[in-house]
């Protein structure tokens, strides 16, 4: 098994949970769900959105059998969503609300030089690719986008292209098909981190 698709399998699992309690968590004040399963990460929608897209587009990397429990999974997910436009739409605010302060945060701490070692950067990065999840779903009818949101991602953009290292994908070379660099720029490369005074 390839570390890419081992980490597909993963996602899925994670996937396949997430779906099972989407519609009680659409329905709970709660923004990061814990989900019933231990070990697994927080139930948001950002959390889900991001895996799904890339599990759709990497789905020839699965097995017959896992692309089914992905079908049933974004079936279930689909159907959680049912008459719940208002709410998926304030739950996704929320999420990018607190997802825009946590990037920002972050870049914070590259800027001061106290951020950890580049080899972190694959893991912080998740928290970008989730804002581009959500806003994406928030694009599409029947759904509506905040436009602030746009102009303060493009801020912590222009604030991460300041100490920008373009370079290979930071994730598996495999997802490449999921994750364009034109779309995914923050992808391809790291910040250079600066020393710590």
């Amino acid at each position: 098994m390839t570390s890419a698709t081992g980490k597909l399998e993963k996602d899925l699992h994670i996937l396949v949970a997430m779906a099972s309690e989407m519609e009680i968590y659409l329905t709970s004040d709660v923004l990061f769900w814990r989900m019933s399963k231990s070990r697994m990460p927080a139930l948001t929608l950002g959390g889900y959105l991001m895996r799904q897209h890339r599990l759709l587009l990497l789905q020839d990397l699965l097995s017959p059998a896992e692309q089914v429990d992905l079908s049933s999974a974004v079936s279930q997910y689909n159907n959680s969503l049912i008459e719940k436009i208002v709410r998926f739409e304030q739950k996704a605010h929320r999420e990018l609300d607190a997802r825009l302060r946590q990037w920002g945060e972050y870049l914070k701490d590259v800027d001061r030089g106290t951020a950890a070692t580049t080899s972190n950067y694959s893991t912080a990065v998740e928290v970008r690719t989730m804002i581009s999840s959500i806003i994406n779903q928030l694009q599409l009818a029947p759904y509506s986008l905040n436009p602030h949101v746009q102009q303060q991602v493009s801020l912590l953009d222009n604030q991460l292209r300041r100490s920008w290292e373009p370079g290979d994908l930071v994730w598996s070379e495999a997802w490449q098909p999921a994750y364009p660099n034109v779309e995914y720029w923050w992808l391809y490369g790291k910040p250079k981190y600066k020393p710590r005074p």
